[in-house]
């Protein structure tokens, strides 16, 4: 018979989850008990939140659970090892060669879809216009597909369409918009929907805007593993933010509105590429939850 203290000690999910995020912390990760507990229901094929039942993480999933929470000290982002982000309202397949999406992109997301359902962007053409007709929305750079899916997911009147040039992150953006009923294409934002000219009620765009200079700077997340063509975008961070400015003036219709992402200390520089070019009415710049500059909105003038 087996003594009681000969049998081997239970490992309780949280007790494992506290001594990983432990590890994390001293690593620099900024996260580290959420980090920790997202991947231990990850290997467990379960919720954080399911967690609390676990008495006993089992041997072999404790051992694949080390062997990621290594690699996420070793500052790999969580999203590459889950394989899995969140935004908003969807889930999206990520991996290495696509941008992961961040939760402070969500609020321009939010504004899009504001714009499209309350009806913001019918402007001084608005009588030459079906009222009826479907609000159209181009998300330019769109990576993952992040933004595209969720004005499909929240707007699903709208007509989507999205673009991006990378090989690598167009593969990840089709597996997440199937069935979404966005249209999607591969090529470059700058030239990309020549059919639409004139036509479109809302561009929407989180392009590069790291200035080169800041490279030291970059989260080591970032730096090591997103595509630097999502990150990096000339000496000042602006040069993909005046092709925005010029495309998104092409893509509108009189009224239409553009909103993009910027960095946070681009709160000024930003908007003025806008309403340096007298193209522009509203020009308007939004913070983020935390309170920092974060997007740029703008309508296009009659």
């Amino acid at each position: 018979m087996t003594k009681a203290h000969d049998a081997p000690a239970r490992r309780p999910a949280r007790a494992v989850v506290r001594a990983a995020a432990e590890r994390l912390a001293t690593a620099g990760v900024e996260s580290p008990a959420y980090d920790a507990g997202e991947l231990l229901a990850h290997v467990l094929g379960t919720t954080r939140g399911g967690l609390v039942l676990v008495d006993d993480v089992p041997t072999p999933r404790l051992a694949a659970f080390d062997a990621l929470v290594e690699r996420r000290a070793a500052r790999e982002p969580l999203q590459h090892l889950t394989g899995v982000a969140h935004f908003r309202h969807v889930e999206l397949a990520v991996g290495p060669g696509v941008f992961v999406p961040r939760p402070e992109t969500e609020v321009l997301a939010g504004w899009a879809i504001d714009a499209l359902r309350q009806g913001q962007v019918r402007g001084a053409d608005e009588a030459h216009r079906d009222a009826r007709a479907a609000p159209v929305a181009v998300d330019l750079c769109t990576g993952s597909g992040a933004i595209a899916k969720s004005l499909a997911d929240e707007v699903p009147g709208a007509r989507v369409h999205a673009v991006e040039l990378s090989p690598a992150a167009y593969a990840f953006a089709e597996r997440n918009l199937a069935g979404m009923g966005v249209d999607l294409r591969q090529g470059d934002f700058a030239t990309a929907f020549d059919d639409l000219l004139g036509t479109v009620d809302v561009v929407v765009c989180n392009p590069p805007y790291i200035p080169l200079e800041a490279w030291e700077s970059v989260a080591q997340e970032a730096r090591d593993h997103d595509p630097h063509e999502a990150l990096f975008s000339g000496q000042d961070g602006l040069d993909a933010i005046r092709v925005l400015e010029r495309r998104a003036a092409q893509l509108l219709r009189a009224g239409g509105v553009v909103g993009f992402e910027h960095a946070d200390v681009q709160g000024e520089a930003a908007p003025a590429v806008f309403s340096a070019t007298g193209r522009w009415a509203d020009v308007r710049d939004h913070r983020d939850l935390a309170g920092r500059p974060r997007f740029t909105t703008a309508r296009l003038a009659r």
